[in-house]
């Protein structure tokens, strides 16, 4: 007879003062009871999920694919790039329709190989949701030698582009719910396959994107100094540590998303066991999509939310998604790095300023002021 395992433990990586619903760290507890669970650390973006938290690292001796969601392969890249004239508003009218997808042949060539998985619907598109492409500033830099390693100064500019697998995430996950629905993964092996996929169709993905805005501004674009995967599963130390919303955290460089109106902020990381090798991926909403809807109109005009507070410029030709997305509807990014900061998982190295962050294509771009 086999003993029973020991109950997985959860650790919210978040101070006193951290904004952590009790709906998430509930979602945390529920995912610590399934077969197999072993350890789940939530990091300080923590937030409720549909069915599994947002913001956590769950380490199990079984394959659960629900934990990673639909949008597999989902990460945030960083390109370094030289703009002549970084004139907000005049850049703004600038950027492509990243809603219109591109065809399979020039998108190869693009990238210079094969699209992962045969999947060629919604090549080079962003995405809804949290998903965009910034333009932004190297800001304050806050570790000089690592930024030099990276070839970062202040001043610089860079596309930080945050998007995943699209469609292709979406119909390996229903493919999965339809027989087994939150159940783990009959065959790992055969899964991971198909995720695995995904996962480099997200990245390939990044880079189109970042290829298209390159081209339409003139502006040369460099390889990516970063490029890490927040929703994912890997087989580490013989078990799968399930990512959702968590970016891998051992030892990797990670640009951590404020919102379209604060700063993001590039660290290195160096989280451990305890962290499950992770850290946050963002700021983390502390609304949900209806709420932030409802306040944001009481408070703002539509115009007022294509401003932001830093001078950047907001393209987004959804009038809902500007109130969902709004900043407001996020917690502070600065907690959240002091919170990583305090546990010794990572450690900033430079923040950056958003001077255009694109959502959704712009039907009627704003008038020049």
């Amino acid at each position: 007879m086999s003993l029973p395992h020991p109950p997985a433990t959860v650790t919210v990586f978040a101070g006193a003062s951290s904004w952590i619903e009790s709906d998430a760290v509930a979602q945390c507890h529920q995912v610590a009871a399934l077969d197999g669970m072993r350890h789940v650390a939530a990091m300080p973006d923590l937030h409720p999920g549909k069915g599994a938290p947002i913001g956590a690292a769950m380490a199990s001796s079984v394959l659960y694919p629900f934990l990673v969601g639909s949008d597999i392969g989902c990460g945030i890249a960083v390109f370094p790039i030289r703009v002549k004239r970084p004139d907000p508003q005049r850049l703004a009218a600038r950027f492509p329709d990243l809603d219109a997808p591109l065809d399979p042949a020039p998108a190869s060539d693009l990238v210079g190989e094969d699209i992962p998985g045969g999947y060629v619907e919604s090549l080079g598109t962003v995405g809804r949701g949290n998903h965009f492409v910034e333009l932004a500033r190297v800001d304050a830099v806050l570790d000089e030698s690592h930024a030099e390693r990276l070839g970062l100064a202040a001043g610089d500019l860079v596309l930080v582009v945050h998007s995943g697998s699209r469609g292709f995430g979406e119909r390996i996950l229903r493919g999965h719910t339809e027989v087994h629905g939150a159940g783990p993964a009959p065959d790992a092996a055969a899964y991971l396959a198909r995720h695995d996929d995904a996962v480099r169709w997200g990245s390939v993905n990044r880079r189109l994107l970042a290829a298209r805005v390159a081209d339409a501004l003139g502006a040369p674009v460099g390889e990516p100094i970063v490029d890490q995967c927040h929703n994912l599963v890997e087989i580490r130390d013989g078990e799968f540590l399930h990512r959702k919303g968590a970016a891998p955290g051992d030892g990797r460089d990670v640009l951590i998303a404020g919102t379209r109106g604060t700063h993001s902020y590039l660290v290195a990381a160096h989280a451990g066991p305890d962290a499950n090798f992770s850290v946050a991926h963002g700021a983390g909403r502390k609304m949900s999509r209806a709420d932030a809807l409802r306040r944001g109109k009481a408070k703002h005009t539509v115009e007022e939310l294509r401003r932001t507070p830093l001078g950047s410029v907001v393209v987004c030709g959804d009038r809902q998604l500007l109130f969902e997305e709004a900043p407001t509807a996020y917690k502070r990014i600065e907690q959240v790095i002091a919170d990583l900061v305090d546990h010794e998982l990572a450690t900033p190295v430079a923040t950056t300023a958003p001077l255009v962050t694109y959502k959704v294509a712009d039907s009627a771009p704003p008038r020049r002021r």
